[in-house]
């Protein structure tokens, strides 16, 4: 039974989700999974190397590969949140100071981490790097400008925050602008968004969230039927991506998340299961943590396969070995810095902020 559902006016609430934090953590698992791909091929201190990766077929080396399009289910997450969100924060500064600090805690200590440790192992950009180039490569990546000014990416997942960045400042200034001044105001700013889609197709995936944000429309397929049509969607949204153009996609990923957030239907309820909302619910650290835990295997595994490790031998350690160190590492940093350390900074920070905030509100 194939139920379509739209209530008028019912846009998202900003209640907890269950099966879109699933998705998160199939989005992190799928960037993962591209890792373990590229990552055995060599090139870890950019001189060229044969790498450990075994000869694979063909259509496994182009189902492992499309696993770096797990953004554009992130886009489409943002896409569906960032909306409510605005709203239920009732102001730019506040909106903006969440923003801050969910996303910028664990980037800042990777970014460290990274420039700290980075020159000191002869990491890529870092080798015969002058003091100059470090500083504008750290201050660039800090503010996720690094791509505008034509400087190397630091952190390997990353560029993805400048298109989040990105999107929050446009929609809140979009919103704000059409609730003060209406629409003809806000036309310029509209006009620069669909520039932006033009320029960078993938940005279009923020499109749907936004879309399945402000209606009520959903896709509800119960059981095996619906978990196997959401897959299909999956399946056809990736191949769309790798095949053809971001647009296309655009289609198949609407139909998928139209799905995920139907509650009662097959996709929804596979992705609501206790394993993947844990992976979820650490899906930001294990976005941004499995890089640094994979570089070290990836190091031992070029210097095994030099002196003669059978590469499938490698390859198998490398994925079991990688999947297990990325989760566990991950947890420990959701723990550590985007529970612990956040609640340290909200305590500290936004109090402050927000005492200040309201002797600005109360003297205008």
């Amino acid at each position: 039974m194939i139920e379509k559902t739209r209530q008028p006016n019912a846009g998202y609430d900003g209640s907890f989700v269950p099966s879109v934090q699933g998705l998160r953590g199939i989005a992190a698992l799928s960037v993962l999974m591209d890792h373990f791909y590229d990552m055995p091929k060599g090139g870890v201190y950019d001189i060229p190397d044969p790498g450990f990766l075994p000869p694979l077929w063909l259509w496994l080396q182009s189902v492992i590969n499309v696993g770096g399009h797990g953004v554009e289910l992130f886009f489409m997450i943002s896409g569906f949140l960032i909306p409510a969100s605005l709203v239920r924060h009732g102001s730019l500064p506040r909106f903006f100071l969440d923003r801050v600090l969910r996303i910028m805690p664990v980037f800042v200590v990777l970014h460290l981490a990274l420039f700290v440790i980075g020159p000191i192992v002869g990491y890529k950009f870092f080798r015969g790097i002058d003091l100059t180039g470090y500083l504008a490569i750290f201050t660039a990546n800090l503010f996720f400008v690094q791509d505008a000014l034509g400087l190397p990416i630091a952190q390997q997942n990353a560029w993805t925050l400048t298109y989040e960045w990105a999107f929050y400042i446009w929609f809140a200034l979009t919103f704000s602008v059409w609730r003060i001044g209406g629409r003809m105001l806000a036309a310029p700013l509209i006009l620069l968004g669909v520039a932006c889609l033009l320029h960078w197709p993938i940005t279009a995936f923020f499109c749907i969230g936004m879309l399945l944000s402000a209606t009520g429309w959903r896709i509800s397929i119960p059981g095996p039927l619906g978990l196997m049509a959401g897959l299909t969607c999956g399946v056809a949204m990736y191949a769309s991506l790798v095949l053809f153009h971001p647009f296309v996609g655009l289609i198949p990923g609407l139909l998928l998340f139209a799905m995920v957030l139907a509650p009662d239907s097959g996709l929804a309820r596979a992705l609501s299961t206790p394993a993947l909302q844990y992976v979820g619910k650490i899906s930001y650290s294990l976005y941004l943590v499995h890089p640094f835990v994979l570089f070290p295997l990836q190091v031992i595994g070029l210097k095994l396969v030099a002196v003669g490790v059978d590469r499938w031998l490698l390859w198998a350690a490398f994925i079991v070995l990688g999947s297990l160190m990325s989760l566990v590492a991950s947890a420990i940093t959701y723990e550590l810095i985007e529970v612990r350390l956040r609640r340290l900074l909200d305590g500290a920070v936004r109090g402050m902020f927000f005492r200040s905030l309201s002797k600005m509100e109360q003297s205008a």
